[in-house]
């Protein structure tokens, strides 16, 4: 296996998760505003919560906090694809996808993958929900409230590091990993199996249309196994003081006796749609790129 082998997953991960971020992000702030409301600072609804986004302006509002994930999550995806793909070449050799996968292989792959990816991840989630997660919604200041307000991602992250030092920046970790690491399995594992039987069952279709909507299906199913640990994750983390929550657990039994069982699918459509189309388009370029330097590897 050359050096170029080993990198190229790398690579492709950086730029598909680049084009992901950019694509998800508006529909990732309105799912973190969803999840983080508490009693005093309810949202009528979706659309009350969109309204109130957009009422900042684009900068301000649906793309507030996007310059931390954008610079990291290359990073992560990078981490995350790259591993994922070099660790099934060791388990498998060369994955071909026109081939039926080993699901047990490709789930250690992916577990794998996001386990380590957690490194830059929890890090730029924090940034990223405590930014979100300030945007200002009338009913959510009480008489004599003050709340710390970040211009952007370096104010807010001289602040953290500056009241807790630098393991501030893992605030949530346990979170994180027990929402990312099943679910990275998890979205491989549906997203070869679903492109395999694709292909095979419905030849006639097109291949990146299928690519497409299985990096769809994959999006939105994993999301859906592991959306009461990102509402967690989301709550614990913009409470980067640890002012409300003393952990994972002390968040989960508060959130479900102040709201119930329905605390833990808070924002689950806006999830599910921008699931669907940025894992869609994410895996859609990985699976492309690939397909790029192969061929120009082979002609070379």
């Amino acid at each position: 296996m050359g050096c170029s082998d080993l990198i190229v997953d790398y690579v492709v991960g950086a730029v598909s998760g680049c084009a992901g971020v950019i694509f998800g992000h508006p529909l990732d702030t309105v799912k973190v505003q969803l999840q983080v409301q508490q009693a005093e600072n309810k949202y009528k609804g979706l659309w009350d919560c969109i309204k109130t986004v957009h009422k900042q302006g684009l900068a301000k509002g649906f793309f507030r906090g996007l310059s931390s994930p954008l610079m990291s999550y290359g990073i992560v995806n990078s981490i995350f694809f790259g591993v994922y793909g070099n660790v099934l070449k060791l388990l498998v050799g060369v994955h071909v996808r026109d081939e039926k996968p080993n699901l047990l292989n490709i789930g250690v792959a992916g577990a794998v993958g996001g386990a380590v990816q957690l490194l830059v991840a929890c890090p730029a989630e924090v940034m990223k929900v405590m930014l979100q997660s300030q945007i200002p919604h009338k009913t959510g200041h009480k008489k004599g409230q003050v709340h710390k307000f970040y211009k952007g991602p370096i104010e807010a992250f001289s602040d953290i590091v500056h009241c807790k030092g630098l393991t501030a920046l893992y605030h949530g970790l346990p979170a994180q990993a027990l929402r990312d690491i099943p679910a990275s399995a998890a979205y491989f594992l549906i997203f070869e199996y679903t492109t395999y039987e694709a292909k095979h069952r419905w030849s006639f279709l097109n291949t990146q249309l299928i690519t497409f909507m299985a990096g769809g299906m994959a999006g939105v199913l994993s999301w859906t196994l592991i959306m009461p640990f990102d509402v967690v994750k989301s709550r614990v983390q913009a409470d980067s003081k640890g002012e409300k929550f003393q952990g994972f657990l002390d968040c989960a039994i508060k959130s479900y006796k102040a709201e119930g069982f329905s605390a833990f699918f808070r924002g689950f459509s806006v999830t599910a749609l921008r699931a669907f189309l940025v894992n869609a388009s994410t895996l859609l370029v990985y699976v492309e790129c690939l397909k790029i330097w192969k061929e120009h590897n082979i002609s070379a």
